[in-house]
């Protein structure tokens, strides 16, 4: 199974790139590209005053890709601190007063307009020589339990081919064994509980392949962002936030989508972490009810 799976990757690479050339990165000003107009409104309904930990920020990665400041507005104004967590994630902290509040950032963010990296050439590293500021990405987590998922994973992939074409047909398999649905979202599901119930949301998707990924000794990290339906045809379903993972290959961190299973145009970082649970959007320390929630990323003009 796994060599089927890597042969049909191979093919659809090189169908994308005959010549062998790969997609280069963005550039922080491209001279060609777009502008994408990303942002939030949530509003909350709290019976007391409540604190919150928020994620919200564009990841200081694409600071330079800012056309303006996204600085979070809130009603009523609230003071806000900021600092950098662990992972290098821009984060702030408040406390939402009683009764209604509502949050909001908006700002739009220069693109290549390139499509995520394709590099099949890309090879795995030996553990032995991995960098160690990417050592704590093979381990378990609060979402992915490599424990539980080690045999299946060697099962599937072990006699398999390395390198990008591994994280492909991981990719390729948790593609088709899950089922999407807004309406299995369940925020405590872990990797384990994904591939036993083979249904999901984004963040699904996501875990489980870095499951699998860690398991085969390859480092992977849970991403959530911006996603929208740029140069796609529109998806009939309500925008949200969007998570998925980065696998380190070579010298380098590479993006991969287990949802989408194909390259995207006009990914925004938000935050990264190992998994979900370092990288929640919104933290609350109290009861309250969130009322409204509504996300856009749009294409607004070519440069």
């Amino acid at each position: 199974m796994p060599a089927q799976v890597a042969s049909t990757c191979t093919m659809y690479f090189q169908a994308q790139h005959p010549s062998g050339e790969h997609p280069q990165p963005p550039f922080p000003r491209p001279l060609t590209g777009l502008q994408i107009r990303v942002g939030f409104e949530m509003e909350y309904e709290c019976p007391a005053p409540t604190p919150m930990i928020l994620a919200l920020n564009i990841h200081y990665s694409r600071s330079g890709d800012l056309v303006y400041p996204d600085h979070l507005m809130t009603y009523p104004s609230v003071p806000v601190t900021v600092y950098r967590d662990l992972f290098g994630n821009w984060c702030s902290r408040l406390v939402a007063p009683q009764g209604k509040f509502v949050m909001r950032a908006d700002t739009r963010v220069y693109d290549s307009g390139l499509p995520d990296v394709v590099a099949y050439d890309a090879m795995q590293v030996p553990v032995e020589y991995l960098p160690e500021s990417t050592l704590v990405y093979l381990l378990g987590s609060r979402y992915v339990e490599t424990d539980q998922l080690a045999d299946i994973a060697w099962s599937h992939f072990g006699g398999g081919p390395t390198g990008w074409a591994r994280v492909q047909a991981i990719c390729d398999f948790v593609h088709q064994h899950i089922t999407f649905g807004y309406q299995h979202a369940r925020r405590t599901r872990t990797a384990w509980e994904a591939y036993r119930e083979g249904q999901g949301v984004c963040r699904d998707y996501a875990h489980l392949a870095i499951a699998f990924c860690r398991c085969m000794n390859i480092p992977a990290r849970y991403c959530t962002g911006y996603l929208g339906d740029i140069r796609i045809p529109q998806v009939p379903a309500p925008m949200d936030f969007a998570g998925w993972f980065e696998a380190y290959l070579g010298d380098r961190w590479y993006t991969f989508d287990a949802r989408n299973n194909t390259p995207r145009i006009g990914r925004v970082l938000m935050a990264r972490g190992r998994d979900a649970c370092d990288v929640a959007l919104i933290s609350t320390f109290g009861p309250n009810t969130l009322k409204r929630f509504e996300v856009w990323a749009d294409e607004v003009n070519a440069l």
